[in-house]
């Protein structure tokens, strides 16, 4: 329990602080966009990394060299809140999540969030679910990466289970050309979820696969895309469970 008190200290003193850095980097934009937008990344980053020291997790990395010096689509199995954080942790450029659109509501929390080109999704409305997808088209189109959890929520079953992707997602990069990495997590849940609302200290492994270039498959493989990555990461999370024993 120690350690979700600290998490929950360190996170309201840091949003808190963050208040006069919003105008700071408000400044550098009107004169940089590019270097504000990699300050701002930066300073997330590092809020993250600390949360992570605070829980005591250790993270097994596989693949990392796999993710190209390009914008891309990281798309991901999603079982835990953490999982935005220990793959957020690791980015070398610019990249915007697409997240739940409630949590636009948390006051300071979503002003970053905008800041890093992350998008909310509203799952009840396939109108406006449709406008996030073509936004962050648009973000790739720039040179941003995106990442999303194609489950379209958190999977609460079983630790190597999956729930359906959702193809919509994947037309970030049939619309852009852009590669999907697939990123696979394993045990992440055991960090919070497994035993809410403390945080345990655990280990957990997140490996990076080769990045698919949906034009370089067959027609067939193009018509199931979402069925094609999810039984990559399935696959992934069910070789890497022996790393955790």
């Amino acid at each position: 329990m120690i350690r979700f008190i600290f998490v929950v200290i360190f996170l309201i003193t840091y949003l808190i602080l963050s208040i006069p850095v919003f105008f700071i980097e408000w400044l550098i934009g009107k004169c940089n966009r590019n270097a504000r937008d990699y300050s701002s990344l930066r300073i997330v980053q590092w809020g993250f990394k600390i949360i992570l020291k605070i829980t005591g997790v250790k993270v097994t990395v596989i693949g990392e060299e796999n993710v190209p010096d390009e914008p891309v689509l990281f798309i991901g199995n999603h079982r835990s809140f953490f999982d935005i954080l220990l793959t957020y942790s690791r980015c070398k450029r610019l990249t915007g999540y697409v997240a739940k659109d409630s949590m636009e509501k948390i006051p300071l929390l979503s002003t970053w969030m905008r800041y890093l080109y992350c998008l909310f999704l509203n799952r009840e409305n396939p109108k406006e679910g449709l406008k996030t997808i073509l936004q962050a088209i648009e973000y790739v189109k720039k040179g941003i990466s995106i990442c999303i959890f194609p489950e379209g929520t958190r999977n609460k079953g079983e630790e190597l289970s999956m729930l359906p992707f959702k193809d919509g997602a994947l037309k970030i990069s049939t619309k852009t050309g852009c590669p999907i990495v697939p990123i696979s997590m394993n045990n992440t849940a055991a960090i919070f979820e497994n035993q809410f609302p403390r945080i345990k200290k655990t280990h957990v492994v997140i490996e990076y696969g080769e990045p698919i270039y949906p034009k370089e498959l067959d027609k067939e493989t193009q018509k199931h895309l979402g069925a094609y990555c999810q039984n990559i990461i399935q696959e992934t999370i069910q070789k890497n469970a022996a790393l955790l024993s």
